[in-house]
């Protein structure tokens, strides 16, 4: 297996686990920090990690350019586009999309991005010694 099939073994078998652990959150986890601030940091961690399965390359601003989508879906929020494209009675529109906008929820994107910006690089400077 080359370098790279294993880089995105990796990153698809960590974007799995994490999407499993989102589905937990969304149906068993009723709380005031896991739910509302936890499942937000681990999205955009895992839109990263989905990212790197298709992008072999190295983007280094592949966290930067998660978050600003991240906050493009929030402001979409902020607009109620879910109800402008006439998909706000579809429970699936409803949750992919949103309804709710937060400043805590950008702040959330942004812990994640710089999460998984820090974890990469780490691994990226180990990888390079080893």
């Amino acid at each position: 297996m080359t370098k790279k099939a294993k880089s995105r073994l990796w990153y698809a078998v960590i974007a799995f686990i994490i999407f499993v652990v989102e589905i937990i959150i969304a149906l068993y986890v009723d709380d005031k920090f896991i739910r509302p601030f936890g499942g937000d940091i681990l999205v955009v961690i895992l839109l990263c990690c989905i990212v790197r399965i298709f992008c072999t390359r190295k983007p280094k601003a592949l966290a930067l350019w998660v978050f600003i989508f991240a906050v493009a879906v929030e402001v979409a929020q902020y607009l109620d586009v879910v109800n402008l494209l006439g998909l706000g009675h579809i429970q699936f529109f409803r949750t992919i999309i949103g309804t709710d906008f937060s400043f805590i929820d950008i702040l959330c994107y942004a812990v994640g991005c710089v999460i998984f910006f820090v974890i990469e690089t780490a691994v990226r400077k180990i990888k390079r010694k080893v």
